[in-house]
């Protein structure tokens, strides 16, 4: 079984999907030819030519615009922006056409696009290229939000989002996308969309986080377990549908929790996450639960974005204010 970086696994998915149904197709600005601004495209022109991996002008509304009438009609579109600050020109077009089509249409249409959107910091690149905005997303009814956080997760997943009837957002994090690879089958699999995953068990704290916030996560619970607390660590893989059941389950396992993503705090992923076990199990906690995030500004250029972004340090800290409250 080769091992794939997350670039490799997402190609891998695209094109596999493609020969699997011919109403695939890609789209986006030098999807074709360049491969795509971080080569996850690359390759896919050659093998299915310009009617289905489609170059477009620079213009976000008109990708996700044209995406969203050739899903309305039959196809199977995966819009690519290049990066998640180019895609508020898009926002028109997706939560007004793509998240309302089926309802606007009593379930006459449905819209099975795909947004593939590289997000987050972590690569040292310029204003406009590193935020975290799935909050926009998760907040528009009838959208879903997915967020891989390793290799075969993001094959996985991908697989299940193109495959979905309704309009799903992909957010790739740029941070691991060559970063770190592992084991994913040729064969074709999926990650059903809406179910989180146990990453690793414990009862000591629950630990709740997706996307490249995986990797800090991970490291503090490996250091945290060297002191005597075992964390349970939850990869929620998709944000919108969000799946309480898992992560209500752990709270009342563990009795304390520690939410961490990169995106400000104020309404982020953390803050519904934290109502969602205030309403649900707060007569389980023990402590109050804790928020590790970036911060409520504009992500910093690169020499300071180490300090942005959380880290198992800061993931420690929140860890231990909880423990011994």
């Amino acid at each position: 079984m080769a091992k794939l970086t997350v670039v490799e696994a997402i190609n891998l998915a695209l094109k596999q999907e493609m020969e699997k149904d011919h109403r695939v197709l890609i789209l986006g600005e030098d999807v074709g030819k360049n491969g795509g601004v971080f080569r996850v495209t690359q390759g896919l022109l050659d093998i299915f030519g310009e009617a289905r991996v489609m170059d477009t002008p620079l213009s976000e509304s008109a990708i996700a615009g044209v995406a969203i009438g050739m899903a309305i009609y039959g196809l199977r579109p995966i819009a690519e922006i290049q990066f998640e600050g180019f895609v508020y020109a898009a926002m028109e077009q997706i939560a007004n056409h793509a998240g309302r089509i089926r309802t606007r249409s009593r379930g006459r249409y449905h819209c099975p696009l795909v947004v593939r959107l590289p997000y987050g910091g972590g690569i040292r690149a310029p204003e406009h290229h590193s935020d975290s905005n799935e909050t926009y997303f998760v907040h528009t009814p009838g959208i879903k939000v997915v967020v891989p956080s390793t290799p075969y997760e993001a094959k996985g997943l991908l697989i299940s989002a193109i495959r979905d009837p309704d309009p799903v957002i992909f957010m790739e994090p740029k941070k691991i996308y060559r970063s770190l690879r592992e084991e994913v089958p040729e064969d074709e699999y999926i990650v059903p969309l809406g179910e989180a995953r146990i990453v690793q068990e414990g009862t000591g704290i629950t630990l709740i986080t997706w996307g490249a916030m995986l990797q800090p996560t991970l490291q503090a619970a490996a250091l945290m377990e060297k002191n005597g607390t075992k964390a349970e660590i939850i990869d929620l893989r998709t944000l919108s549908p969000l799946d309480s059941e898992t992560i209500i389950a752990s709270v009342k396992k563990t009795h304390r929790a520690v939410v961490v993503h990169e995106a400000p705090a104020t309404c982020g992923v953390g803050a519904e996450i934290v109502a969602r076990i205030n309403e649900k199990a707060l007569v389980y906690l023990e402590a109050p639960v804790q928020r590790v995030t970036g911060f409520d500004t504009i992500m910093p250029l690169p020499k300071l974005e180490k300090y942005y972004l959380p880290d198992a340090g800061r993931v420690i800290e929140a860890a231990n204010r909880t423990v011994n409250f």
